[in-house]
C-alpha cells in the first residue's frame, strides 16, 4: 500500500502559506474560537493603541514598551501558525484527493433498458441508476445493483491492484472518481452532489469540519476559567502597589498577565487535534470528527473478526492424519489427486503439503483422463474420477454418510464408486475421534476416501498471524480487553482465541449477538471499538463508540461508521486505538508541560516586578536575572518562543508505548512536569543573558 508522504514539518511548501495563514487567523472572529488566545489578542491591541499614543506624546520607557509588544504580537502569531501549519499538512492530502473529482459525464438510464442521458455528474440526484462500462468515470458515490466488474480504487486508496465490485453482497458500494476496469455495471447513486465521501475527506482533513471533542471543550473552559482568574488577580495588583508606595507600569502588568495565563497549551491545542486527525488520514483511516479519535484513544473493549483480523483468512492445510492400516503418504497421495483441479486456497494447500512432505509433485489432469467432480452444497463433496477408482474428500459427516449408503455414480463421472459391502464401526469411530481432536485443537477435519475406504482426514487450520498475539499481550497492557467474533463452533473458536492470545470470544456470532456484546460492555461504563463491512455489520457499528467500516463495505456499513479503512485491513483497528491514545497522550502531556513551565515563569517575572517595594523578595530572584526589566522581557520573549519550540511535538505527537495508566501518569510528572519546571529556568537566563549583552534593556 504506497502512503502519502509526509511532508518535512517546516518544509517551504507547508511554511509559507502557514505564515499568510498566522495573519489572516488574526481576524476575532476566528480568534474568538480560542478563549485564551483571544484574551491575549485583545490586551496586544490595546497595548499598541496606548504605546502609538505614547509615541506620539513623548511618553518614557518607550524601548521597553514597544519590545514587550512585539513580542505579545509573536506570541499570537505563533499559536495562529502552529494551527495553520497543522492545517496546511491536511491540505497537502486534500489537494491530491482533490485531483480525484473531475467533472464526469454520467450515462443517467431513463428505464430498465440501456436507454441513457448523457449529463454532467453534478446534475446527478440520489436514486438516480447509472451505466458505467470499462474505461468509465464512476461519477459519484453508489452501489451496484447489477453487474459484476474491476474498479481501479488507487485515486482513494493508493492500492494499485484494482478490486472487485459486484451487485448483492458485501462489496457493492463503489467511491465516485474511481474507474471502471473492465465489464459493466449499473450503479444506484446514493450520495448527492457536494457531499460525497470524497468531498467529506476533503472538508475533512482540511481541518474545515473538524468539531471540538468534549475533552477539548472542558480544557478550553479549564484555560479560560484560569485567565478569568488571573485578569482579576492582576487587576489587584496595582492596590498593592498604591500601598506600598509605589507604582507598577502597565506594560509591565500586561507581560505578568499573559505570563501568568496558559498560553502554551492554549496555543497548542488545536493543533494537537488537528493532527490527531491527520495522523489517521495519512495511516489512510478517515475519521468522520475528531470526538471518534479521542474516542479510540479511552477504548476499554476491542472486537475483532476472526478470519482477515486475527488469522490469515484462507484455511491450510497442516497434516494428514491417517487412520490405523493407512500410511500418511498414501493418505496424502488421495488427497492430493482429489485436490489437483479444487482452485480453493484450501485446496491449494493440500497439494503444496502433500510436495512439501512427501515430495508428491502435481500431475496433469489431463493427461490421466480423469474427470473431476466439484463441490456441492448439497454433497459437501469434491474429488476425481480416475482409473476406474473414485477419491473423495470432503465434511467427515458426509463423507460417512455416503460411505454407509453409496450414492449412484453421479453423471458423467468416468467410474462409479466401488464401495465395500461394509466399512467397519471402529474404522468410523476412528475417524470421528480425529475428526474431534483436530476440531478441539481449532482445526478443520476434511476426510478422505477412496473407492468406499476411509483413509483418514485433512487438517485444515486458520493460520493466526505472526506477532498477533505478542499485539495482544501489548493491548493487554493498555488495559484493553478484546474479544475474537468467530462465526465457527465455540470447540474451534476457543482453540483459535487460546492460540492468538485474546482474553474473550464470542463463537457462532449473529449480528443480534454482537449488538447485544456492545450493549452489554457499554452498560458496564465501557467504550467499545469494532470493524465491520457488511450491512449485517451496520447496527453494531453504529453502536459501538468507535466503528471502523471497511472501504470496500457497502454503503450501509461506511454510514453506520464513525472512521473509514480505505485499505480495508481489519487489523488497522489496533493501530487506531494506538493513535487515539497518542493523541490523548500528547494533550496530557503539553498540558502538564504548560503548567509546570508557567510556574517557573512566576520565579522570574514576580520578584522581579516588587523588587523596589520588597526588597526582601531577592531571596525569590533564584535565577539572579540582571534587572527587573531584563526578567520581564526575558519571560515573554520565552513565552512566545516555546510554543515554537513545542510545535513539532504538537504535530508528531508524543511517542507512544503500551503501558499502563499508572506508568504513564509517572513518565509525565517526570518528563514534562519536571522538564516543564527546568526549561523556562534555563532558557529564560539565557535569554536575559542574550538581552544584557545586546544591551536592550
Amino acid at each position: 500500500m504506497a502512503r502519502p508522504n509526509s511532508a518535512s514539518l517546516f518544509s517551504a511548501a507547508l511554511v509559507g502559506p502557514a505564515l499568510v495563514g498566522a495573519v489572516t487567523k488574526l481576524d476575532p472572529r476566528t480568534m474568538i474560537r480560542n478563549p485564551v488566545m483571544f484574551v491575549v489578542e485583545v490586551v496586544a491591541a490595546l497595548t499598541t493603541i496606548l504605546f502609538l499614543r505614547d509615541v506620539a506624546t513623548g511618553g518614557a520607557n518607550l524601548a521597553f514598551s514597544g519590545q514587550i509588544i512585539l513580542w505579545l504580537w509573536f506570541t499570537v502569531l505563533f499559536a495562529n501558525f502552529a494551527e495553520a501549519i497543522a492545517e496546511g499538512r491536511g491540505k497537502a492530502q486534500a489537494d491530491s484527493l482533490r485531483r480525484t473529482r473531475t467533472e464526469t459525464m454520467a450515462k443517467r438510464l431513463r428505464g430498465s433498458g440501456r436507454d441513457y442521458d448523457t449529463v454532467p455528474g453534478n446534475d446527478l440526484k440520489v436514486g438516480d441508476v447509472v451505466l458505467v462500462e470499462a474505461g468509465d468515470i464512476i461519477p459519484s458515490d453508489g452501489e451496484v445493483i447489477l453487474g459484476v466488474a474491476s474498479v481501479n480504487e488507487a485515486a482513494i486508496t493508493g492500492e494499485s491492484a484494482p478490486v472487485i465490485r459486484e451487485s448483492g453482497g458485501d462489496r457493492s458500494a463503489v467511491t465516485g472518481g474511481t474507474q471502471v476496469l473492465s465489464d459493466e455495471i449499473r450503479v444506484r447513486i446514493t450520495a448527492a452532489a457536494g457531499s460525497t465521501f470524497v468531498d467529506r475527506m476533503i472538508a475533512l482533513v482540511e481541518g474545515a469540519s473538524r468539531q471540538k471533542t468534549p475533552n477539548e471543550i472542558a480544557l478550553n473552559i479549564l484555560l479560560a476559567g484560569l485567565t478569568i482568574v488571573f485578569v482579576f488577580a492582576v487587576a489587584s495588583i496595582p492596590s498593592f502597589a498604591a500601598y506600598a508606595g509605589g507604582s507598577i507600569p502597565l506594560i509591565v502588568l500586561v507581560a505578568l498577565f499573559v505570563t501568568l495565563i496558559p498560553t502554551t497549551i492554549g496555543a497548542l491545542l488545536s493543533a494537537i487535534g488537528i493532527a490527531g486527525m491527520d495522523r489517521l488520514v495519512r495511516f489512510n483511516v478517515l475519521a468522520m470528527s475528531g470526538r471518534a479519535v479521542e474516542a479510540a484513544g479511552d477504548v476499554d473493549t476491542l472486537l475483532l473478526d476472526k478470519t482477515g483480523t486475527i488469522t490469515l483468512g484462507n484455511r491450510q492445510a497442516t497434516e494428514f492424519r491417517p487412520v490405523h492400516g493407512v500410511s500418511e503418504q498414501d493418505l496424502a497421495d488421495a488427497a492430493q489427486l482429489a485436490s489437483l483441479a479444487d482452485e480453493t486456497p484450501e485446496g491449494r494447500s493440500i497439494v503444496v503439503l502433500a510436495k512439501d512432505k512427501y515430495g508428491l509433485r502435481a500431475r496433469d489432469m489431463a493427461s490421466l483422463n480423469a474427470t473431476f467432480v466439484p463441490f456441492t452444497a448439497q454433497t459437501r463433496m469434491s474429488g476425481v474420477d480416475i482409473d476406474g477408482s473414485s477419491i473423495r474428500k470432503g465434511a467427515v459427516e458426509s463423507i460417512i454418510t455416503s460411505v454407509r449408503q453409496p450414492p449412484m455414480a453421479s453423471r458423467g463421472s468416468s467410474a462409479a464408486l466401488a464401495y465395500s459391502p461394509g466399512v467397519a464401526d471402529e474404522t468410523i469411530r476412528e475417524i470421528q475421534a480425529i475428526a474431534e481432536d483436530v476440531a478441539k485443537a481449532g482445526g478443520t477435519p476434511l476426510a478422505v476416501t477412496r473407492d468406499g475406504r476411509l483413509l483418514g482426514v485433512v487438517t485444515l487450520k486458520d493460520i493466526v498471524k505472526g506477532g498477533i498475539r505478542e499485539r495482544f499481550a501489548e493491548l493487554r497492557q493498555m488495559g484493553i480487553r478484546t474479544v475474537m467474533i468467530t462465526g465457527d463452533n465455540p470447540m474451534t473458536a476457543a482453540a483459535i482465541a487460546a492460540e492468538a492470545g485474546v482474553d474473550d470470544f464470542l463463537a457462532q456470532a449473529t449480528p443480534e449477538d454482537k449488538l447485544a456484546l456492545i450493549r452489554k460492555e457499554q452498560a458496564q461504563g465501557k467504550l467499545v471499538a469494532m470493524c465491520g463491512d457488511g450491512t449485517n455489520d451496520a447496527p453494531a457499528l453504529a453502536q459501538a463508540d468507535v466503528g471502523v467500516a471497511m472501504n470496500t463495505g457497502t454503503v450501509a456499513a461506511r454510514e453506520a461508521g464513525n472512521m473509514v479503512d480505505l485499505d480495508s485491513d481489519p487489523t488497522k483497528l489496533i493501530e487506531i486505538v494506538g493513535i487515539g491514545k497518542q493523541l490523548l497522550m500528547t494533550r496530557g502531556a503539553l498540558t502538564t508541560f504548560s503548567i509546570a513551565n508557567d510556574v517557573a515563569k512566576y520565579f522570574a517575572i514576580i520578584p522581579a516586578m516588587f523588587l523596589v517595594l520588597y526588597p526582601q523578595l531577592q531571596a525569590l530572584n533564584v535565577m539572579r536575572l540582571t534587572s527587573p526589566e531584563s526578567a520581564i522581557l526575558s519571560a515573554i520573549i520565552f513565552n512566545a518562543l516555546i510554543i515554537v519550540v513545542l510545535i513539532p511535538l504538537a504535530l508528531k505527537g508524543v511517542s507512544y508505548r503500551a503501558v499502563g495508566a499508572g506508568a504513564l501518569l509517572r513518565r509525565n510528572l517526570a518528563v514534562y512536569g519536571l522538564g516543564g519546571i527546568l526549561v523556562p529556568f534555563l532558557g529564560i537566563k539565557a535569554i536575559d543573558l542574550g538581552i544584557t549583552a545586546l544591551h536592550l534593556v
